[in-house]
C-alpha cells in the first residue's frame, strides 16, 4: 500500500512558503502601522535577508505576498528594489470593480447602492460638530469652482465628482467613508469616460442641466451646514437619481468595467 505524505523537497517548499508568510506579516504590520511610508522603498534583499534571518527565496516569495496585494511594487532590472504603498481607496476600489466585472454587474446595480448610501452620508455630513471647520468650506470651495468651469464639461463634472467625494469623506463615520470611498471611485472612473465621450461628440448635458446641478450642489451644502440632516437626505436622494440617469441614459444594460488604481485616482492626467 502506497503511504501517504510528503517528501523532504515538499517539506521544504512548504517549510519556505511559512517562513515567507511570517516575514509578508511583520512587513505588512509595519506598512499599515506607518513604520513603513507611502513611497518608502524597502532595503535591499541582502539586507532584509540577514535582518529577517531567513533565505533569500522565503523572502522572495513574501515579497511576491505583499506585491500581490497591492502593499509593494517589486522593480527589477539596475533600478531594483521594492517601494512601498500604503492602503488607498482607489486600490479598494479597483479590487471590488474587479469582483464586480466578474459576476457580470450592471453599472445600475452600483447606482442602486449609492442611491441608497450617499443620502445617508449627507445626513451623518449634516450631524458632524465641525462641519463648519473640516467639510462645509471645501464644498463651498468646490461649488465656486464648478460655477468657474460650466462650459466645460469633463472638467465640470471632475469637480462635481469631487464634491461627492468630498460628503463621503466627511460623513464622520470612517467604516461609511472608506465603504462610499470604494463606491463614489467605481462610479467616478465610469462618470468621467462618460463626460469625456459625451463632451468629444458635442452631447453633454446643456448648460441649463449643468446649471441644475449645480443649483444642486448648492442647496445640499447649505442643507449640511444649517445642520438638516432630513433635508440633507432628500436633497442628495433626489440629486443622485437625477445625475445617474445622464450616464447610463445611453446604455441602459452597461457592465461594470474594473479600471486600475491610477486611473480611478485620477493619476492619469
Amino acid at each position: 500500500m502506497t503511504s501517504i505524505g510528503i517528501g523532504p523537497e515538499a517539506r521544504r517548499r512548504l517549510s519556505a512558503r511559512r517562513t515567507a508568510e511570517i516575514v509578508a506579516e511583520e512587513l505588512r504590520r509595519q506598512i499599515l502601522d506607518g513604520e513603513l511610508a507611502d513611497g518608502d522603498l524597502l532595503p535591499r534583499q541582502d539586507v532584509l535577508v540577514e535582518r529577517f534571518r531567513v533565505s533569500l527565496v522565503s523572502l522572495r516569495e513574501a515579497l511576491r505576498i505583499l506585491e500581490t496585494e497591492g502593499l509593494v511594487s517589486v522593480r527589477r532590472g539596475n533600478r531594483g528594489g521594492a517601494v512601498v504603498h500604503a492602503p488607498a481607496k482607489s486600490s479598494a476600489a479597483y479590487m471590488l470593480g474587479l469582483v464586480l466585472q466578474s459576476d457580470s454587474v450592471a453599472l445600475t446595480d452600483l447606482g442602486s447602492a449609492l442611491q441608497e448610501l450617499e443620502p445617508s452620508c449627507a445626513a451623518l455630513a449634516a450631524q458632524k460638530a465641525d462641519r463648519a471647520e473640516t467639510l462645509v468650506p471645501e464644498l463651498v470651495r468646490l461649488n465656486a469652482l464648478a460655477e468657474e468651469h460650466l462650459d466645460d464639461g469633463s472638467r465640470f463634472t471632475e469637480i462635481g465628482r469631487q464634491f461627492h467625494h468630498e460628503i463621503a469623506r466627511g460623513c464622520g463615520n470612517h467604516t461609511m467613508a472608506v465603504v462610499m470611498g470604494s463606491l463614489e471611485a467605481l462610479w467616478t472612473s465610469h462618470e468621467r469616460h462618460w463626460a469625456e465621450q459625451t463632451t468629444a461628440q458635442g452631447s453633454y448635458p446643456s448648460l441649463a442641466a449643468r446649471r441644475a446641478v449645480h443649483a444642486a450642489h448648492v442647496k445640499l451644502t447649505q442643507a449640511i451646514e444649517a445642520g438638516d440632516a432630513e433635508r440633507a437626505r432628500r436633497l442628495s436622494s433626489r440629486h443622485v437619481v437625477d445625475t445617474q440617469t445622464y450616464v447610463v441614459s445611453d446604455d441602459p444594460d452597461q457592465r461594470i468595467q474594473a479600471q486600475s488604481a491610477q486611473v480611478i485616482s485620477g493619476r492619469r492626467h
